[in-house]
């Protein structure tokens, strides 16, 4: 299978990017704007109506060489003029990337004020500064903006960004960037190749009601355009109300909203496929999902030997996320980039959301600059042409879950061979060790009835089960061996501890890939 799922390039290069553009020498110029139009969600929901009735096209780039020539060293040396940030109410100063070979198609990009909206009219000298022999200079006087980034106050930093595709980060409870949204994802992990909608245009308007910005964007694709609203605070952390506004111009096989985008190279589970002097490199840990039903339940993320895409069908879901749960320094060992300080992410569905799933895709990766997991939420109605959807939903970026379970979490997933240490170890025999920790564990002891519930799908079974209080009292620690038939590539396993019929902790989901700890249960090799 093909990996269609876009790599991009990891968010170092556009974090580098960021810090770097705002340094530039003031200059006098000032922002030029357009013309004054009348701007309301309502108009840009209905250009995007009329748009979803006619012919995609897509954007041209003159030259594309000229593109090319502005690589990671030509980009990094591109200043934005700080003198020339844009206004879009006291707590949105706006500042802009450039074209370059990693980033095209331009946006357009206006200031929303009392009903109205002004575009932000591109003028290169005037806005950015560069070497004299920077391949940037090649790039035509009216090519656009790449994106832009609200900074704060005092315009040393960046607290949120929208570069490239559908693309937009924020910085979490850390001021740390990490993972990012996207708009809308279509075809992800299929054997066709993914779609990538992208934001053509932005409308900022001031905050309101406690907000620090609101942000419109028009979304356009081949098979879908998109009105989108997004209200965002930032305050420890931040938070942006989202609306939604989907029109098909064409059936697409798989829609997932609400997607973000991580990575994971590897952690304790699985640091065999780690080659590198730390002990964890990932952005994200695991996938959280609060179902309908009132289910918690916790995924670590797996770094597989192919494109293995799992679904969670739910009713009625409440929320989901992808979460970085050890903050533990140690644990990673980077002070760089800091893993430990990556956000998480929490989506907070707002009105019915219906049958459908979370769906998780993870990819194999070798490094830690590619993005290589994605998670969404798949409607069981997908749309037809002609057909228009509308979601609701708020996005959380902070440290942890807005709305933690009462139930004990998982702290660490651990695997390794099966069997007793010190004894010849059974072949296709692997070791799970899931620790706990939380409120209804604290104060139990061994005799209390504590029991590990463990289930697997077909082609495996539990050889041995196990929980018990751990020794240094951090929580508790449940412990068993898989048996695994030759030929299995895949098996699925739900485990949680539960005393008196009752779950004490939330649902732990795992998927273990034989043949990335045991190559001798490899189909065809007995």
């Amino acid at each position: 299978m093909r990996l269609l799922l876009s790599r991009c390039r990891r968010p170092a290069y556009i974090a580098l990017l960021a810090a770097t553009i705002a340094s530039g020498a003031p200059a006098a110029a000032k922002p030029l704007y357009g013309p004054a139009t009348p701007f309301s969600f309502e108009r840009l929901d209905q250009r995007a109506q009329t748009l979803a009735a006619e012919p995609f096209k897509p954007t041209v780039i003159d030259d594309p060489a000229a593109y090319e020539a502005i690589d990671y060293d030509a980009h990094w040396k591109i200043k934005f003029r700080e003198a020339a940030t844009v206004e879009a109410g006291e707590t949105a100063p706006l500042q802009f990337f450039h074209l370059g070979r990693y980033f095209r198609e331009p946006v357009k990009i206006s200031v929303v004020d009392h009903g109205t909206s002004r575009e932000v009219l591109y003028d290169q000298d005037r806005y950015f500064s560069m070497p004299q022999d920077s391949p940037a200079h090649k790039i035509s006087g009216d090519a656009g903006f790449a994106g832009f980034r609200i900074m704060r106050p005092d315009l040393k930093t960046d607290w949120i960004s929208f570069l490239g595709g559908a693309y937009f980060r924020t910085d979490g409870s850390d001021t740390q960037y990490g993972l990012s949204a996207r708009g809308l994802a279509l075809d992800t992990g299929l054997s066709t190749p993914e779609e990538f909608p992208r934001f053509t245009e932005f409308y900022i308007a001031p905050g309101d009601d406690g907000s620090d910005a609101v942000i419109y964007a028009l979304l356009d694709s081949p098979s879908v355009t998109g009105a989108y609203r997004m209200v965002a605070a930032n305050d420890d952390g931040q938070i942006l109300d989202i609306t939604a506004s989907l029109h098909f111009r064409k059936p697409v096989e798989r829609v997932g909203i609400a997607p973000l985008t991580s990575m994971f190279w590897y952690s304790e589970a699985n640091r065999i496929n780690g080659r590198d002097w730390r002990p964890e490199v990932h952005d994200s840990d695991g996938l959280a999902i609060a179902s309908g039903s009132g289910e918690r339940i916790w995924r670590p993320l797996n770094n597989p030997d192919r494109v293995v895409t799992s679904s969670f069908f739910d009713d009625h879901i409440k929320g989901f996320g992808l979460l970085q749960r050890d903050r533990d320094f140690t644990h990673y060992q980077d002070d760089g980039v800091f893993y430990n300080r990556r956000p998480s992410v929490w989506i907070e569905t707002v009105g019915d959301w219906g049958k459908g799933a979370v769906q998780l895709v993870e990819i194999p990766t070798d490094d830690e600059i590619y993005d290589n997991i994605v998670a969404y939420w798949l409607p069981a109605d997908l749309p037809e042409a002609g057909t228009s959807m509308t979601y609701r939903y708020r996005l959380h970026w902070n440290r942890a879950e807005p709305y933690p379970t009462k139930l004990a979490t998982t702290t660490a997933t651990r695997i390794g061979p099966g069997g007793v240490p010190g004894q010849p170890r059974p072949a296709g025999l692997t070791k799970y060790v899931i620790d706990f920790a939380g409120a209804p564990l604290k104060g139990l002891t061994r005799e209390d009835g504590v029991t590990p519930v463990v289930s697997v799908g077909n082609g495996a079974q539990i050889v041995d089960s196990s929980a018990y209080p751990i020794v240094s009292g951090t929580g508790w620690r449940m412990m068993f061996d898989i048996e695994v038939e030759p030929g299995v590539s895949t098996v699925d396993i739900r485990a949680y501890l539960e005393k008196d019929g009752e779950a004490l902790t939330e649902t732990w989901l795992g998927q273990l890939h034989p043949r990335q700890f045991h190559p001798e249960l490899a189909e065809g090799r007995g």
